[in-house]
């Protein structure tokens, strides 16, 4: 694979996650290095042909996927400082993604070696010229990098392409109204003509960018009406993980059902803080609407 030019002296290596490549003075910063035994080796030479080399390394946030290979670049690691110990502690990234310590082998992605943060940012900071924008709810500190001299914004997991979604069932999130207010953040950019990067699907831009939008904020804020109506009959999180799974034609594996767990708790825990659904002991923990 190779680069594909974005702007001036911008570039997109693609993959799941794309990374960013922009070139500046000294070298070449890259957004998001992923995951893959061999993807830093291709990203150096890709970074090569340019006639530069990677100076430093930005991280939109520490999922393993986006920067399990920082550590064989051999450039500075910046990232949102509500990420840092995300990225740095093994323990840390597992209890975001699977709730706990997860059995060995069972998330999709393993770091090889320990990532070292070098720096931290925060929001409205701009390291290496790119401005960091504010998109948490995918985790804590989700964070968009706008470059506004070529009218872009990569957005990491602030929202997915449609087959990502339709793969899985539930956007990633830890916070619905965070990751909905992301997705609108997203919305004027994309009212305003930028050039939308998601990590995990294609560029869009436009009206393309304003459907695709939509379609991330549509599933998010149908998820309580279809949750209010499944707890009329109460059941557990892994019932109703396996019932909303079912509802978007989606074929449960333990992996996908691990990853959907963590949005519908979140959903839960908002639904309850409302007054709108209560816990009960039934044969193990369960949830139902209040008053049902």
């Amino acid at each position: 694979m190779a680069l594909r030019k974005l702007g001036d002296s911008v570039y997109l290596y693609p993959g799941s996650p794309s990374t960013l490549v922009k070139v500046i003075e000294g070298g070449a910063v890259i957004v998001d290095p992923g995951h893959g035994s061999g993807r830093h080796k291709d990203l150096r030479r890709e970074v090569r042909k340019l006639g530069v080399k990677i100076a430093a390394q930005l991280a939109t946030h520490g999922h393993a996927d986006h920067i399990a290979v920082a550590p064989r670049i051999n450039a500075p690691l910046f990232i949102h400082r509500f990420e840092f110990s995300i990225a740095e502690s093994p323990l840390n990234r597992e209890l975001l993604t699977f709730g706990s310590k997860a059995p060995e082998g069972f998330l999709a992605y393993q770091f090889p070696e320990e990532v070292k943060v070098h720096a931290v940012f925060e929001w409205g900071d701009e390291p290496f010229g790119l401005k960091a924008v504010k998109l948490n709810g995918h985790s804590p500190g989700m964070t968009g990098f706008l470059d506004g001299e070529n009218g872009l914004v990569y957005a990491g997991d602030a929202f997915f392409g449609e087959r990502v979604i339709e793969a899985v069932g539930l956007p990633y999130l830890v916070d619905p109204e965070l990751f909905k207010a992301s997705i609108k953040e997203l919305q004027n950019y994309a009212e305003k003509g930028f050039l939308l990067i998601p990590s995990h699907g294609k560029t869009v831009k436009g009206e393309e960018a304003i459907e695709l939008l939509n379609f991330n904020l549509g599933r998010v804020e149908e998820m309580e009406s279809i949750i209010l109506e499944l707890l009329k009959t109460p059941m557990s999180i892994d019932e109703l993980a396996l019932r909303i799974m079912e509802h978007y034609g989606v074929k449960p594996t333990p992996q996908k059902l691990a990853l959907n767990l963590v949005p519908l708790r979140a959903f839960i825990a908002q639904l309850y803080n409302e007054g709108r659904v209560e816990a009960l002991v039934e044969k193990g923990l369960k949830w139902r609407v209040r008053g049902n």
